[in-house]
């Protein structure tokens, strides 16, 4: 099939009946649920995008294997410019998203390739693994299938491995082998847009001890299969509130779940890593799904923190305090925060690196760099923006309050911004603000920043013992060349 359309999404999550909790109720029907509904039809958007004109060609190639359109998120990249391509599919979907929906279609469609890419990682361990990931690549490849994750264990008691856990299933584990498959138990976490996508990919995570073999486990699953329930956190919005009042809540909310599994076959065919627990330690870095997706979320990092620091700009022009030093410092502060990251982007792309499977893979140092930043740059921007519309951000109107002819001589005289800013246009822009620093939309935002890629202190730690591993710090050692040279001269 290749590229689908909106409208087959759509379909496809019309025609799924998973078994989905919100707020106490089980949904009957994902679609109609008003929840989840505006998240379906702005997916669709992205889905829509590949079949325009003023995007196709920039967004999706030819695959050589089948002939038909697929996504640059399926391509594996062998040089720079793949690179590139790959890039205008990644900012091409973040634009349309402003960067807010961290789970779009292409960044598990990065990982399913990158596994591919390094199926010979599997084939280390189990032949049948190798050729299971391969099928499953082609399969979400040629459907254009929409993939959410789960790969943390439920926060119970984090002093202790998964097998030494009070209940032996309260983390995801094998039950029993079957002719059939593989019988798996318990909870994994965190699941963004589960309700609305099509499967799921359980993968694994550094940290599995002796003694964790039933928790190793790699598989990928339909999202409605019987068994696997997925319970959501609580709404950010009810899905019903006007799109003047919240137009980035009402548009962008990325319902997460936990996701239980209650004695769920997984056939011998979707099983990637069982009973293993090198393979499961090492699948993370050495399959380059840690390296390639850290490209697409660097990106879209990139669109979130320059879209806040744009709306933070607007909202500071929109009632003339950027004529303040103050403000004008804080403004600047941000825009080189987002010229930082462009610029380790590109470095990171012009500095790519080749795997000995003829892979092109972005400079990881750069990539962590910017792992290591935005969890500090976009909270930044965020209190910038808390600080600059000061009250200002707690006493916007309604839409409704704008069209009852009763009100709107005071609102249009007392919502005025500076010169040449009428009162809807400096209420629109500050409604915007107040979705991205005050609503619980935005909070949730900036928490998923803050451990978009875990604990940000463990990723620096990490991070500081690679580079100390490859570097050896040589501009030292010539500094201390004199110092030693006069040393000898002491000795004589």
């Amino acid at each position: 099939m290749g590229i689908r359309t909106g409208e087959q999404y759509i379909n496809a999550v019309k025609s799924r009946k998973p078994e989905v909790w919100l707020a106490g109720k089980k949904v009957e029907n994902v679609f109609d649920e008003p929840v989840l509904r505006q998240t379906v039809i702005e997916i669709a958007k992205l889905y829509d995008m590949q079949h325009d004109p003023e995007y196709q060609d920039k967004i999706t190639h030819f695959c050589e294997e089948t002939g038909e359109r697929v996504n640059n998120a399926f391509l594996i990249p062998k040089n720079y410019e793949d690179l590139i391509k790959r890039r205008a599919a990644f900012e091409a979907f973040a634009k349309a998203t402003f960067g807010l929906m961290g789970r779009s279609p292409d960044f598990l469609n990065v990982v399913i390739t990158s596994m591919y890419s390094h199926s010979s990682f599997f084939e280390k361990y189990n032949k049948q693994w190798a050729e299971n990931i391969r099928r499953y690549y082609r399969l979400v490849r040629d459907n254009d299938l929409f993939l959410t994750h789960a790969i943390i264990n439920p926060q119970n008691d984090r002093s202790k491995s998964s097998h030494e856990q009070q209940d032996m299933f309260t983390h995801l584990g094998a039950v029993k082998e079957t002719p059939e498959g593989l019988v798996v138990r318990g909870a994994k976490f965190l699941a963004t847009l589960a309700p609305v996508a099509d499967e799921v990919i359980i993968y694994t995570f550094p940290g599995y001890k002796p003694g964790d073999e039933r928790y190793a486990l790699a598989f990928a699953l339909p999202i409605d299969t019987p068994g696997l329930r997925i319970i959501c956190r609580e709404p950010m919005q009810d899905g019903k509130r006007p799109l003047f009042d919240h137009p980035l809540a009402s548009r962008f909310e990325e319902i997460d779940a936990l996701l239980v599994f209650k004695d769920v076959l997984v056939p011998w065919d979707r099983v990637f890593i069982y009973n293993n627990v090198e393979a499961a330690n090492l699948l993370y870095p050495k399959t380059g799904i840690a390296q390639q997706p850290a490209h697409q979320s660097a990106v879209r990092g990139l669109l979130k923190l320059q879209f806040a620091t744009e709306v933070t700009c607007r909202l500071a022009d929109s009632i003339g305090v950027d004529v303040f030093l103050h403000v004008q410092e804080s403004l600047g502060e941000l825009i080189q925060a987002v010229e930082s990251i462009r610029a380790l982007l590109r470095i990171a792309e012009h500095e790519y690196e080749v795997t000995p499977e003829g892979e092109a893979m972005p400079n990881w140092v750069p990539l962590e760099t910017i792992r290591g930043l935005l969890p500090k740059m976009y909270p930044r921007a965020i209190e910038l923006m808390q600080t600059i519309g000061a009250g200002g951000l707690l006493l916007s109107p309604t839409g409704a309050d704008f069209e009852n002819p009763e009100l709107r001589e005071d609102i249009e005289r007392y919502y005025i911004g500076r010169a040449g800013v009428s009162a809807t246009d400096r209420v629109s822009v500050f409604k915007l603000a107040w979705d991205l620093c005050g609503e619980a939309f935005g909070q949730r935002l900036l928490q998923y920043e803050r451990y978009y890629t875990g604990d940000p202190i463990r990723k620096k730690a990490i991070f500081y013992n690679s580079i100390k591993r490859q570097r050896t710090f040589d501009m030292v050692d010539d500094a201390l060349q004199v110092s030693k040279l006069k040393e000898l001269v002491t000795n004589k």
